[in-house]
């Protein structure tokens, strides 16, 4: 074969392998460049929709906590990327943001950390200009003692922390958190990775304040609890339900949404407020102090908690809504899933029970106490 016919068959093989790739590689996605996404949408509009020239939005958040369906259109109606990394405990959050490590333009403290962020200048004050999702928000959960005024925050979802039972398979059924201690149940108890709800939890049964800074008493607490910890099966606050729908624990402590998602796939569950009361609490959402994407902190905010959007929380993580707006969209459009809600005594807490519930407290410098009971106790 000469040269010229050589090279000539060459690249017809060349080319017809190149076709043949093509057709056969698969379609790709486009990368996230920033810009609005074109053609007809399936989310919801902003509203009202703002300025944004942020590229992204860095969300510092606790775990299983946004619906998947929420970041995906606040991307596709902004065209701003979202990063989320996730905790499981509020002291994960404090030490991460303390550190300085991570340019985090939003993060979700439970109320009494509020203070402690605010007195280590972590957050930085709301432009209430830039939230008319305020006028969507029950004041019940607004101007609250741990920031009056709404100064750094806004409530994002709220709760108690109670107890969880299946009452198909354990007797007798607690009433109490001094129950609990029940040699019956030990190795199948699970409870929440909260060292100040499951400390506060053991005050409640001595009969002691769930904010006592008594260091007498807490030691007192760290002995309690330390016999309660022998049967334990588990600490889990990324998805306490998992094990209990498994059946591989049959009762603990548990926050609201995890008791909702398993008493739906197992109906013999029960959620027992305790008869010292149980523990009331509300997660917000603050701006750390040098968040470096501010307009897409506020875009987030508004578009994410905007009643079309929020209302599938009542969906994914049914706590207790402090958001006006999504439950009139859903008693419109998602009658089920509001019935369910309006209808619950976990999510929607029974007046008798929020009176009698005991809300924790930023403890000040006692917080070390705190902190060495459970570093102990977890410690084992």
């Amino acid at each position: 074969m000469n040269d010229r016919r050589f090279w000539s068959a060459l690249s017809a093989l060349l080319i017809a392998a190149l076709i043949g790739a093509a057709c056969a590689a698969p379609a790709q996605a486009p990368a996230t460049t920033g810009e609005p996404a074109t053609g007809a949408s399936d989310c919801p509009e902003p509203n009202p929709r703002l300025e944004v020239t942020s590229r992204q939005v860095n969300l510092f958040v606790w775990t299983e906590y946004i619906p998947q369906e929420t970041i995906r259109c606040f991307e596709q109606v902004y065209g701003v990327r979202v990063n989320k990394d996730e905790y499981s405990s509020n002291e994960e959050m404090y030490a991460k943001l303390s550190a300085g490590g991570a340019n985090y333009d939003l993060v979700q403290p439970t109320d009494y950390f509020v203070p402690l962020l605010i007195r280590q200048g972590l957050l930085q004050e709301l432009d209430k200009s830039r939230l008319p999702i305020l006028d969507s928000l029950d004041p019940n959960y607004l101007n609250l003692d741990f920031d009056p005024g709404n100064v750094y925050s806004i409530p994002y979802q709220a709760g108690t922390d109670a107890i969880i039972v299946n009452t198909a398979t354990v007797d007798p059924i607690p009433q109490s958190f001094a129950d609990l201690w029940n040699p019956a149940y030990a190795g199948r108890l699970v409870m929440i990775d909260d060292s100040r709800a499951i400390i506060g939890a053991t005050l409640l049964a001595l009969g002691y304040d769930v904010n006592t800074t008594n260091p007498a008493e807490l030691e007192e607490a760290k002995v309690k609890l330390a016999e309660l910890a022998r049967g334990i099966k588990l600490f889990d606050s990324d998805s306490p339900k998992t094990a209990l729908i498994a059946g591989d624990v049959d009762l603990g402590i548990v926050w609201t949404g995890e008791a909702v998602i398993a008493k739906r796939e197992v109906p013999t569950f029960e959620y027992i407020y305790p008869t010292e009361g149980a523990i009331l609490w509300q997660d917000n959402y603050a701006i750390p102090k040098d968040a470096p994407n501010l307009d897409a902190a506020y875009a987030w905010l508004n578009y994410s908690m905007q009643g079309d959007v929020f209302w599938r929380m009542l969906e994914e993580f049914p706590y207790t809504n402090p958001n006006l707006a999504a439950l009139e969209y859903a008693k419109e459009n998602h009658p089920e899933l509001y019935e369910e809600y309006i209808n619950s005594n976990i999510t929607n807490t029974p007046p008798e029970e929020l009176q009698r519930g005991h809300r924790i407290r930023d403890v000040g410098d006692a917080t070390p106490l705190y902190d060495r009971v459970w570093t102990e106790i977890k410690g084992g």
